[in-house]
Order: structure tokens, then sequence, then C-alpha cells
């Protein structure tokens, strides 16, 4: 396996608690990679550490070698990591269009200057900008709906928007932080279609928290499964299913 995302020992304490304890594992490329385990098992914890939404007390984070460890959420995201969150964060008094617009911004060029004096290259790249924020739009779906203000948009549709901004800042790695949580079963069903084909589309390695197990069993490579902060369980999923560690944490012991 050639690694690109690799957790290594990494622990997280807030004062007494101990919320993460030396967590390993290595996600590969093009891999969709689960993460697992009852509520208050430390799945968001460990997304808010690799994204560098929180430092770690020990341990460290890799991208292809690379320590991403001490490094501030922007520069982590320039370095091709982009997340969503549990709790949709959009910009809902924008537009969709303008939701992916802004994410662009990592990728531009234009400077303060050439944005005030409204240079003819600065002008360029906004159309550029722009014209890839339709693009993205068209596939994750939302084209028609591009000009509505976020907040008028479904809630499935904001779903697919957050991750539309995601893909806007040209991404080798995606993490999703319970992307189901409130579709049905229909919205559930399309998501794992829509997941498998952006990730071919755009050559991602995924990683995903998700509470709905049988969508994570027929999407994820791999999953890993975490309890009280510990890794428990990692492997393909019918090897995950079977395990007995993960059959107590999620049914409790007899």
């Amino acid at each position: 396996m050639n690694p690109v995302i690799e957790v290594k020992g990494v622990s997280r304490s807030f004062g007494g608690l101990m919320a993460l304890s030396e967590v390993s594992f290595a996600v590969g490329e093009g891999e969709i990679f689960g993460l697992i385990g009852p509520n208050g098992a430390g799945k968001t914890t460990l997304f808010n550490l690799v994204t560098g939404l929180m430092p770690v007390s020990a341990g460290s984070v890799e991208l292809r070698g690379k320590k991403l460890t001490g490094l501030s959420p922007h520069r982590i995201a320039e370095r091709g990591v982009a997340r969503t969150f549990q709790n949709i964060r959009l910009f809902k008094g924008l537009s969709a269009l303008e939701n992916v617009m802004v994410a662009q911004h990592a990728r531009t060029r234009a400077g303060l200057f050439s944005g005030v004096l409204r240079t003819r290259a600065c002008a360029a790249e906004e159309r550029r900008v722009e014209r890839k924020g339709w693009e993205i739009l068209e596939l994750v779906g939302l084209a028609g709906r591009g000009l509505e203000l976020a907040s008028h948009l479904a809630y499935g549709d904001q779903r697919r928007l957050e991750i539309a901004r995601a893909l806007a800042l040209e991404p080798s790695v995606l993490l999703l932080d319970e992307p189901a949580a409130g579709m049905n079963a229909a919205e559930k069903h399309g998501l794992t279609s829509f997941i498998r084909e952006m990730a071919a589309r755009f050559r991602l390695t995924v990683l995903l928290i998700e509470h709905h197990v049988p969508l994570v069993m027929d999407l994820c490579d791999r999953i890993a499964v975490l309890n009280f902060g510990e890794l428990i369980a990692i492997g393909p999923p019918a090897e995950v299913r079977a395990n007995p560690a993960v059959i107590e944490a999620y049914l409790g012991a007899e």
C-alpha cells in the first residue's frame, strides 16, 4: 500500500480525559476508508487533529511522508486536505455558486492590490473561478440551484453543496464527517454512489466518519473502529463486522 495519510501514535487529552490514546493507521492512495465507533469514541476529535483544528497531545499526522502536525488549518487545506463537518457549515447568506467560489481562494494568485484596482489578470481569474464553480455544481447535481441562497436549499442539497465546496479546494484527500446524517434511506443510497463517483472522478483518497453502519460496510474498502479513544479493529468490512471486540462495543458484553 502506498500510504497517503498516516496517523502515528496520536493521542489527545482534555485535562484528565483521554479522548484518543495512541491511535495509528495508514490510508492508501485512492482508498475509501471508514471510521466508525459509538458516540464519544473520538472520531470527530481525530478528524480535528488531522485537519489542524486542534493540536495533538502526542504523536503525529503525515501526508505523503510530510508532517501536518503543527500546521494551521488553512496550510493543511493548501496541501490538499479538505473536509466537511457533522453540522453543516455553509455560508448561508451566500449563493450556492458563491460558496464554491470562496473555497477556491487557496488556489488563486490575484493579490489585494490587483483586486482593488480590478486589473485585467484579476478579472480573468475571477471569470475562471466562476466557470469552475459552475462546473463543480454541475458535477454534484446543483447547477440549477447555483444562484439560490445556501440557506434555501433542501438538507440533502446542502450536504452536496458542502462536498462541492470541499472539492473546489482541489484536494487529494477528502474527510467526510457523517455525510449521511439527517438523510432518508433513498438519500443515503444515492450518497453511496455519489461518493464513489466523486472519488473516482477527482482521484480522491476519502476518510469517512459515519454512524450508519450499513452504508460504511457497503462503501468502504477498509474500516477502523474506535471505542473510548482506542483503536480496537481495522480491516476489510467483512472482517470488521465479525470482530468480537466490535460486536461488544456496539452491542455490549453479555
